[in-house]
C-alpha cells in the first residue's frame, strides 16, 4: 500500500492509528480516501479485520468504502464491519433481542408501516387529524426515540399541555402495538441497540472486546442516539475516529446534533484534529464564493479551502420574476448550449422539492428537450412490491398484524 498517494493531512489521518481522531474534512477534501487507507493501514499493521468496525449513513457509502478497501488491502478487508448504523443494529439486534423480549424474527417498520400504525392508533383514540396530524405525531416519536427518552420522560421535559398529554398516551400506544406485533421502526433500532447494551453488561463486553477500532463518517450527521453508541462502544479502547465537516451539518431537522462534532475534542480531551483542507473537486471562484458564504456561520470550526485548480469560470446568478419564468430561463439557457454542440445528457436541473418539477417538466416538453426525473418513486414504495413484502413478512413473523391486514384481501 502505497501512503504517498496521499497529500501530507489525508497521510497523517491514515498513520494516526490509535486514540481519539478527529478528521475535519472540507468539502470534496478527499475524506473518503483518507478514511479507506486508515482502514487499510490498520489492517496492514496486523489490526483483525474483524476487530474493526465503519459506520456510514447509507449503504451506497459503505458498499464504496468496502471496495476500496479490498482493492487496497485485497480480501482480508471483507472480515471488517463496515455498515450502516442501522445495519449494524441489526445484525446485534438478530443476534440478542431476545434479552428484551423480542423475537429474532422482528419486522422492522419503514416510514409508510409506521403512517399505517400512527393512522390507526389515531382512530382508535377519535383524535382528529386537524389537531394532531400523522405528520406531527411521527415526528414526536422520533424525536423522544433519537433523544433516547420513554413517553413519561418526553412529557415530563414538554409544555404539558393538552396536545402533549395526546401525545403522550400516542406514543405508550404505538410502543405497545409494536412490541405485540414483534415490530421495529428505524429509531428503535438504536434505541433497543442502546437499550441491550446498557442493560447486558456481557454483550456490550462482548462488543468492546471485539470492536478495538470504530470509524464513522459524516460525523456532523449524528444525533444523540448514535453518539451514545459509538461513545459506549470505545469508552474501553479509546480507538475513535470521527470524519465530518461542521460547515455541512444539514440536517438538524431529522435530529443530527451539530455539537457532537464541535465538543469532539472536549468529549475526548486526548483527541488528535486532523484539517483536509485541500479541495480536489472544484475551481477556485467556486471555493471562494463557498469560504465567503460560510465565514458567516457561528460556531464552526475555523477552516479554509483550497484548490491548485485554475480559477474557472465565474459564478451567475438568475433572478426570474416568477418560477414560470425562471423555467424559461432554463430551457433557453439549455438550447443555447445545445446548438452549439454541448449534448443535453451534460446538464443536470436541481430544484429543492419534488412539487417544483412540473414547471420545469413542462417547459422542457415545449423546448424540445429531452430529460429524466431522478427520485421518483421507489421500486420498494411500489404497491406490488410492497404488497409481496407484505406476505413474505407474515410467513418470516406470524405477530405482525399490520402486514396481515395489508395483504389479507389482496389475492
Amino acid at each position: 500500500m502505497d501512503l504517498s498517494m496521499l497529500n501530507p493531512q489525508q497521510r497523517i489521518a491514515a498513520e494516526t492509528l490509535e486514540g481519539p481522531v478527529l478528521v475535519l474534512a472540507g468539502a470534496g477534501s478527499g475524506k473518503t480516501r483518507a478514511l479507506t487507507y486508515r482502514v487499510a493501514n490498520l489492517i496492514d499493521h496486523g489490526i483483525d479485520a474483524g476487530s474493526i468496525l465503519a459506520l456510514t449513513f447509507t449503504n451506497k457509502a459503505a458498499r464504496e468504502m468496502k471496495r476500496r478497501i479490498e482493492a487496497l488491502i485485497g480480501p482480508d478487508a471483507e472480515y471488517a464491519w463496515i455498515s450502516t448504523f442501522h445495519s449494524t443494529c441489526a445484525r446485534i439486534l438478530r443476534r440478542d433481542i431476545e434479552k428484551l423480549g423480542y423475537s429474532r424474527s422482528f419486522t422492522i417498520y419503514d416510514d409508510d408501516d409506521q403512517t399505517t400504525l400512527v393512522k390507526a392508533i389515531l382512530k382508535q383514540l377519535n383524535i382528529d387529524d386537524s389537531f394532531l396530524s400523522q405528520r406531527d405525531v411521527k415526528h414526536a416519536v422520533s424525536e423522544a426515540k433519537n433523544a433516547l427518552k420513554t413517553p413519561d420522560e418526553w412529557f415530563s421535559s414538554s409544555d404539558r399541555s393538552y396536545r402533549s398529554q395526546m401525545l403522550h398516551d400516542i406514543m405508550v400506544q404505538y410502543g405497545t402495538r409494536l412490541k405485540a406485533m414483534n415490530a421495529l421502526d428505524f429509531d428503535d433500532m438504536l434505541m433497543k441497540t442502546l437499550e441491550l447494551l446498557s442493560e447486558h453488561p456481557p454483550v456490550l463486553e462482548s462488543y468492546r472486546n471485539r470492536f478495538q477500532y470504530v470509524l464513522v463518517d459524516e460525523y456532523q450527521d449524528t444525533n444523540y442516539a448514535q453518539y451514545e453508541f459509538v461513545r459506549l462502544l470505545t469508552a474501553q479502547s479509546g480507538n475513535l475516529c470521527v470524519v465530518g465537516d461542521d460547515d455541512q451539518s444539514i440536517y438538524g431537522w431529522r435530529g443530527a446534533d451539530i455539537r457532537n462534532i464541535l465538543d469532539f475534542a472536549k468529549d475526548f480531551p486526548a483527541a488528535t484534529v486532523i484539517k483536509l483542507e485541500q479541495n480536489y473537486r472544484s475551481t477556485a471562484n467556486i471555493l471562494d464564493a463557498a469560504n465567503q458564504v460560510i465565514a458567516h456561520n457561528f460556531g464552526r470550526m475555523e477552516k479554509a479551502l483550497w484548490t491548485e485548480k485554475p480559477e474557472g469560470e465565474l459564478i451567475r446568478v438568475y433572478e426570474g420574476g416568477d418560477e414560470r419564468e425562471e423555467a424559461a430561463w432554463v430551457a433557453d439557457r439549455i438550447r443555447g448550449f445545445y446548438k452549439s454542440g454541448i449534448r443535453y445528457g451534460s446538464f443536470a436541473v436541481l430544484y429543492r422539492n419534488n412539487a417544483q418539477s412540473r414547471v420545469l417538466e413542462e417547459m422542457l416538453s415545449r423546448s424540445g428537450i429531452p430529460y429524466r426525473i431522478f427520485g421518483g418513486l421507489r421500486f420498494y414504495d411500489r404497491k406490488e412490491i410492497r404488497d409481496v413484502l407484505a406476505y413474505l413478512r407474515t410467513i418470516n413473523n406470524p405477530s405482525d398484524d399490520l402486514s396481515l391486514r395489508r395483504i389479507i384481501n389482496v389475492p
